[in-house]
C-alpha cells in the first residue's frame, strides 16, 4: 500500500513550524495536527499502512506524536514504535495511550493484536532505576526516555467511576505501588490502560 498524500508534506516540513502528527487519527483529529491512518477518512491527511512504519517522514523531523488506542491494533508493534522514535526530534515528545492487559474490554475487540503492561515500554530504555523488577533492554536498538507513565482507571459504570479514580490516584503515587498493583491486584480491580509520555534517548544516534 503506497502512501496517499492530501497535503504538501515537504512544504510543511520545510516551513520551520512545529510538526505534530496524530498516528491512527481515525474520524477525528485536532487542529494543527497531521492525521495519519490506514483508512481514507476526511480527517486523514496521509493514508498509509501503519504496519510499514513511517518511511515518508525524515529522521528527527517531528516535534510531537499523539497516538491513542492504536498500537494495540498493530501486528508489528516494534517496527512502528521504532519508526516513531526515529522521526521524533531529540527534544520531541510522544503521547501514547494503550490498553492494559487486565482490561476486560480489550478482549471484546476482534481487531486487537496485543495488550500492554507496566513494563512493556521499559524494554526500550536503559533507565530502570525506579523499578524493583528490571526487564531486558537488549532486544531492540530503539532507545527512549520515559518522562511519565500512569495507569489509568475508568469505568462506563457510574457506580465504579470514583472508586476506580481514587485507586488510580493511589497506585500512581510511586512506581513501587504500580508494580505492587500489577503483580497482585490488577485482576481484582482491572486497569483501563497506560498513559505514557516519552522522548528519544539522546544516545539513540
Amino acid at each position: 500500500m503506497e502512501p496517499q498524500f492530501k497535503i504538501d508534506l515537504a512544504t510543511i516540513l520545510g516551513a520551520g513550524g512545529p510538526v505534530i502528527i496524530e498516528v491512527g487519527c481515525g474520524p477525528k483529529k485536532r487542529d494543527g495536527r497531521i492525521g495519519i491512518d490506514r483508512v481514507d477518512l476526511p480527517s486523514v491527511d496521509i493514508v498509509a499502512d501503519l504496519e510499514a512504519g513511517l518511511p515518508f517522514l525524515p529522521d528527527a523531523s517531528v516535534d510531537e506524536i499523539h497516538c491513542r488506542s492504536v498500537l494495540e491494533h498493530i501486528e508489528n508493534f516494534e517496527r512502528l514504535f521504532t519508526e516513531m522514535i526515529r522521526v521524533l526530534k531529540d527534544d520531541g515528545r510522544a503521547y501514547l495511550f494503550v490498553p492494559h492487559f487486565s482490561n476486560p474490554y480489550y478482549y471484546s475487540d476482534c481487531t486487537h493484536k496485543r495488550p500492554f503492561g507496566l513494563y512493556t515500554f521499559y524494554y526500550f530504555t536503559d533507565s530502570q532505576h525506579q523499578l524493583r523488577r528490571k526487564v531486558p533492554s537488549f532486544y531492540t536498538k530503539a532507545r527512549i526516555e520515559i518522562l511519565s507513565l500512569k495507569l489509568k482507571f475508568r469505568s462506563p459504570v457510574r457506580f465504579f467511576h470514583y472508586p476506580r479514580k481514587l485507586l488510580g490516584a493511589i497506585v500512581n503515587l510511586h512506581p513501587a505501588l504500580q508494580e505492587f498493583y500489577e503483580a497482585g491486584l490488577c485482576y481484582l480491580a482491572p486497569c483501563d490502560g497506560i498513559e505514557i509520555v516519552l522522548k528519544p534517548d539522546g544516545s539513540r544516534r
